[in-house]
């Protein structure tokens, strides 16, 4: 069983419940070919470089999956015949790059988690407040020794 990743653009004025409706016929579609769906994501609506069937606009949908290799042209095919998908594209994936798009979700996750933790942004904000003022004790001094510096090498005082 190989792994795959289809991005499919539906029509444009297809709503919540009947895009979900078709993801549902796509996994059916997965099934037939024994087939597994993996990883969905719902891209949403976005405008089209050209004109596709005479729309601007399309739904985009990618999705992660499993599927036989004798099964992928019948999945095209059926993906050409149903008449809410605009266009499509399958590609074979290999397994690090599986392992990575997997992995992409968890590490979105695991971001907002700690984006979301107000103790992490106060312990920041203390951390740059300690740094500009350790900054600013050290500039006279520097400048102090800047000048005893520059009387040492200007030859004219």
């Amino acid at each position: 069983m190989r792994s795959y990743q289809s991005i499919l653009i539906l029509r444009p004025d297809l709503d919540e419940a009947q895009v979900d409706q078709a993801l549902e016929k796509v996994t059916g579609f997965l099934a037939k070919y024994e087939g597994a769906c993996l990883k969905v994501e719902k891209w949403g609506k976005k405008r089209l470089a050209y004109r596709v069937k005479k729309s601007r606009f399309g739904y985009y949908l990618n999705i992660y999956h499993t599927c036989e290799c004798s099964g992928v042209a019948s999945l095209e095919k059926d993906f050409k015949l149903y008449d809410l998908i605009l266009k499509y594209l399958v590609i074979r994936l290999d397994e690090k790059e599986l392992t990575r798009a997997m992995d992409r979700e968890f590490e979105a996750e695991t971001e907002e988690k700690n984006d979301k933790s107000p103790d992490k942004k106060a312990e920041a904000k203390k951390a740059e407040a300690k740094e500009a003022e350790a900054k600013e004790d050290d500039a006279p001094e520097k400048s102090a020794e800047v000048k005893e510096v520059a009387k040492e090498l200007d030859p004219i005082e």
